[in-house]
């Protein structure tokens, strides 16, 4: 016999005894929630304690222009100008 055959057949007796405006989860329900709570206090304080670990800095991209360049000289060195300048027609 499967145990939800088993358990279809007792929740009629149990349909008798049930107050549905005072069913609670119980001491088991508290548990559970207390003990997931305390599990996720335990991970956050091991997530910041490895975030404290970390020193990012990041490195300059080599292929940026520096700062004080419009952009224009790199266009001119990099070949990537106009077509009339490309083609040689101008």
């Amino acid at each position: 016999m499967y145990a939800t055959q088993a358990l279809t057949q007792l929740v009629p007796l149990a349909a008798d005894e049930l107050d549905k405006n005072k069913v609670t989860p119980g001491v088991l329900g508290f548990l559970v929630f207390a003990a997931l709570a305390v599990g996720v206090w335990f991970l956050m304080k091991s997530m910041n304690r490895h975030m404290g670990k970390v020193d990012f800095e990041e490195a300059p991209d080599p292929a940026a222009e520096p700062a004080g360049t419009d952009g224009k000289a790199a266009a001119a060195t990099s070949g990537t100008g106009t077509k009339a300048t490309a083609s040689g027609k101008g």
